[in-house]
């Protein structure tokens, strides 16, 4: 059954409507053909209105849609023979950061990205796709590992932030997200990072220190989440709406403010809608970035990409 978000309520009533008229149909009753083509019509249209016009917050529910495509559905669709590797040789495995070797258009690869789950049981399994120190160090292992046998990295991000528990900072959490951004900008390989959901802070950034930075269209990239910034300025979360728009957290805002490198276009009302061609256009657009960064060397992609990340500091946002 499909899930629909507050502001799609009226497309909703539309969509249940065709739907009556189908089984009406199919129960052999009167032809509905033709009411059926034009609620399709007016749904259609209501739709693309909706989606022409998302506020922030509305794109934000849009990259939580408990349907869109996770980490690992973009791993099965764009990676062949994928092998999963674990741990992170100090603490233990967490399996919100999930990373492996694998082959992206019959070249091989070193695959990391965050996984919240699809179903209540692997949501509470990936702890939401939150991620635990041990998970940051098991990313920086696979980085490493990558540097050391000459393989591009790419990395598939949607976690609404680095798990904020007490044990987790007991045991090095900001230590551990450092070192795997400084992983990322000491690779001597080609990386792609893509922004599929919610970024959300250090825990979004310690995956995607990247050669190019790729963001689908309702994905959302901020320093903090809406409602986490709405509690510290007016200490009151019902004021999520008003802080998402201050953070300028949309895919249009920061290809505008150069801080990603290429938005990917999601199908008609999110990728939620067709995760398939979604998970598509993302592999197309991975390649057409990645393809010109295997011509680069080592030395010139690491001096590009901190060139590139400092850089972000020195233009005066505003």
């Amino acid at each position: 059954m499909r899930h629909f978000l507050d502001f799609e309520k009226p497309i909703a009533e539309l969509e249940g409507k065709i739907e009556e008229l189908r089984r009406t149909t199919d129960a052999g009753g009167i032809d509905v053909a033709e009411e059926v083509g034009r609620l399709r019509d007016k749904a259609h249209k209501l739709l693309q209105g909706t989606y022409a016009k998302l506020t922030p917050w509305q794109k934000t529910q849009v990259a939580r849609h408990p349907d869109r495509p996770k980490c690992l559905d973009y791993v099965r669709q764009l990676v062949e023979e994928f092998t999963p590797l674990a741990g992170d040789r100090a603490f233990a495995d967490d399996a919100a950061v999930i990373g492996g070797l694998g082959r992206f258009r019959g070249r091989a690869v070193v695959v990391l990205g965050t996984e919240k789950g699809n179903d209540t049981e692997s949501r509470v399994a990936r702890n939401f796709g939150m991620a635990r120190p041990e998970g940051y160090r098991k990313a920086r292992r696979l980085m490493e590992l990558a540097g050391r046998f000459g393989l591009p990295i790419l990395s598939f991000v949607d976690t609404a932030g680095a798990f904020p528990g007490i044990e987790a900072e007991a045991r090095g959490q900001a230590e551990a997200i450092a070192r795997s951004i400084e992983a990322g900008l000491e690779a001597p390989v080609p990386f792609v990072a893509t922004i599929i959901g919610e970024g959300g802070s250090g825990g979004a950034i310690a995956l995607a220190a990247a050669d190019r930075v790729l963001m689908l269209e309702h994905a959302v990239y901020s320093v903090i989440s809406p409602e986490g910034c709405a509690s510290i300025l007016w200490r009151d979360a019902a004021q999520a709406p008003q802080a998402a728009e201050a953070l300028r957290l949309t895919a249009e805002d920061l290809r505008r403010l150069e801080l990603v490198d290429a938005v990917v276009p999601e199908p008609l009302g999110g990728a939620h809608r067709d995760p398939a061609a979604a998970v598509t256009a993302v592999g197309e657009q991975i390649w057409r970035s990645l393809e010109p960064l295997l011509e680069a060397d080592g030395a010139t992609l690491r001096a590009r990409r901190r060139e590139k990340f400092l850089e972000m500091g020195r233009g005066g946002l505003g």
